[in-house]
């Protein structure tokens, strides 16, 4: 039980949890008035992070050779610019 907890993967999955429920209080913050852009904007950043937690420890992306990994990082880093620029321009 104790490696379970202490294992790598555990800690990603307890820190996804922790990055939903902020995303959640920023959303719910939001939607009782304040700062739409700059919420909207770091809810991005933390969704694409989560993607990429899951990338690399659920998907074992960590220990792919250095190409697929840094293509999924480049992947990661467009996709973030691609929605920002989206919401931005919307």
């Amino acid at each position: 039980m104790a490696t379970l907890v202490l294992s790598k993967a555990s800690l990603a999955w307890a820190v996804l949890v922790a990055l939903t429920l902020a995303q959640w209080v920023i959303g719910s913050q939001t939607a009782s008035g304040g700062a739409h852009v700059a919420a909207s904007l770091a809810i991005f950043v933390v969704a694409i992070f989560k993607a990429r937690l899951v990338g690399l420890y659920f998907m074992e992306l960590r220990a792919a050779p250095w190409a697929l990994r840094g293509l999924f990082e480049f992947f990661c880093l467009v996709l973030l610019g691609v929605l920002s620029v989206m919401y931005l321009l919307a």
